[in-house]
């Protein structure tokens, strides 16, 4: 019954979304539109927040009516420093997200009105710890954008269909499905937008169902971790996959990531608050991480979980630095400068915990390939940190039909081999897409922690053996492909076609004397 509720939830919501995408179609491109949702959703939610942490505090101190929206900013600034420090932002009443849609038709400057809404918040969080979570945060949300409207007039009467559109979405009570509900919103505007995202960057979205497998497979064995990393953290679903799988208070010290798309970066900070992970549990960066690394403080990672972009250019041994770069040197050899792929494994590797695991999605090729990339493989093989590899089904994820793997570090491993698992055919075919279904994740999960030989499925190899193989780390070579073809009875099919071809004779002989008897009439 639960379940059929929250489907119906979250079908409301979809409905919604798309109600307000028809409203803005031709004018606002998806991956723009998304940022304006989320960008609304987001100033809806902290502004829906603190109205009700106020409230909350007023009425539990014996003052029953009390409306933190029906306050004066005057009399609201004595609580200002309080919010900052607790819950990292503030907002004058007269600039909640209620109050602004309340007055937002008869604004005929609304643009402004959002715009300077939306550089207080920030504003109000200079000079605490909240700043940098908050600074830049409504970039994205350009209100004064041509995309909106050629005139003041038309963008405020779309800025007025979003309000409204977000403000009539039933987001239910915060308690009990807020963050749910938002984790929705989020997801089905990245998978409604994801063939658009980045593509030529290298990067695709990572649906929920791999993103599942990769955590549980990094969080095996733990109740809780001190720190949780991403160093391609993207919109952040992954780090909140580790919240929702371990419990957000489960992971100690919080949840850190860096992204060098700067939309991408701001959508990842929203996505942390709306998923209530407070200001000071997560410690976002925005720079390029092999480059520029802003975490040297704070590694190392107990779990780290990651699917950095396929096969990107990076300086490599262009820039003489980095071969000195102590997340790089100890392999001897930088990762390709057209292939940054392995650079990303040796910073994930560098930045492990001694108990921890990464488990960090790859593209196919740096398994086998020769050069540098086969000198970064011995390295990890001779020194032991491959735990396993797992072969997922092609088609996964959107916007590309890749077969992927899953590469999975450890540093203090108690056996010298690898396990391999050729997950290549778990899967459950949805439309044009693969998905993994929960029964698909579960066998997976089951073979990585016993470690067991199934025929077909997964094999433990002593890193000798991978040594022999020449470092190469393609599932297919350690576990056999089990054969679907029909098996052939050569005997018996010789002596089908024995009785065919005597067949044919008889029927070639009936036919010439059919001919015959017409010539002889003639």
């Amino acid at each position: 019954m639960v379940d059929n509720k929250k489907e119906q939830e979250r079908e409301e919501l979809h409905r919604a979304i798309w109600s307000i995408a028809d409203d803005l179609r031709g004018s606002v491109d998806g991956w723009d539109f998304k940022s304006y949702v989320l960008g609304i959703m987001f100033y809806r939610y902290i502004s829906e927040n603190l109205t009700n942490k106020i409230n909350e505090d007023e009425i539990e101190a014996g003052n029953a009516d009390f409306d933190y929206t029906q306050l004066s900013d005057e009399d609201a600034e004595q609580a200002r420093e309080d919010m900052v420090n607790t819950k990292g932002f503030f907002i004058l009443p007269s600039e909640l997200f209620q109050n602004v849609r309340k007055r937002a038709k008869d604004d005929e400057n609304l643009n402004m009105t959002l715009e300077s809404v939306f550089r207080h918040i920030e504003d109000f969080a200079k000079g605490s710890g909240s700043e940098d979570d908050f600074a830049g945060l409504f970039d994205d949300i350009d209100v004064n954008s041509n995309k909106l409207g050629g005139t003041v007039a038309k963008r405020n009467a779309k800025l007025v269909k979003l309000l409204d559109g977000i403000g009539e979405m039933n987001l239910g009570d915060y308690k009990d499905n807020t963050i749910d509900a938002f984790g929705d919103a989020y997801e089905f505007l990245m998978s409604m937008y994801a063939s658009n995202a980045g593509k030529s960057g290298g990067e695709f979205f990572t649906p929920q169902e791999v993103s599942e497998l990769l955590t549980r497979i990094a969080v095996v064995g733990k109740t809780e971790v001190n720190k949780v990393y991403d160093p391609a953290c993207g919109s952040g679903s992954l780090l909140l996959k580790a919240a929702k799988i371990l419990g957000k208070d489960n992971v100690r010290q919080g949840f850190y990531g860096q992204e060098i798309n700067i939309t991408t970066y701001n959508l990842c900070r929203i996505n942390m608050f709306l998923h209530d992970i407070d200001y000071d549990k997560f410690d976002i960066a925005h720079e390029d991480t092999l480059i520029s690394p802003k975490h040297w403080d704070d590694e190392p990672f107990e779990v780290i979980v990651s699917n950095p972009p396929y096969s990107i250019k990076w300086e490599g041994d262009n820039n003489p630095v980095l071969i000195n770069d102590p997340r790089f040197s100890p392999a001897g050899v930088l990762a390709p400068k057209s292939k940054a792929d392995l650079a990303f494994i040796m910073h994930s590797l560098s930045w492990l915990a001694t108990n921890g695991t990464a488990a960090i999605v790859c593209f196919p090729g740096i398994m086998y390939r020769g050069g540098a990339e086969k000198k970064i493989r011995q390295y990890l093989i001779d020194n032991n940190f491959v735990d396993c590899v797992i072969q997922l089904p092609d088609n996964l994820f959107f916007g590309t039909s890749i077969a992927t793997c899953i590469m999975v570090l450890k540093k203090s491993k108690s056996e010298n081999s690898t396990l391999f698992i050729d997950a290549s055919k778990e899967f459950v075919k949805i439309t044009n897409n693969n998905k993994l279904a929960e029964e698909n994740i579960n066998k997976i999960v089951d073979v990585f922690v016993s470690r067991e030989d199934k025929q077909y499925f997964s094999r433990l190899v002593p890193n000798s053996e991978v040594a022999e193989q020449n470092y190469n780390l393609s599932v297919s070579t350690y576990v056999e492909q089990e054969v679907t073809r029909e098996k052939i009875d050569i005997v018996k099919l010789n002596a089908e076609i024995k009785e065919i071809v005597a067949r044919e004779q008889v029927l070639r002989d009936e036919i010439d004397k059919i001919i015959a008897e017409i010539e002889v009439g003639e």
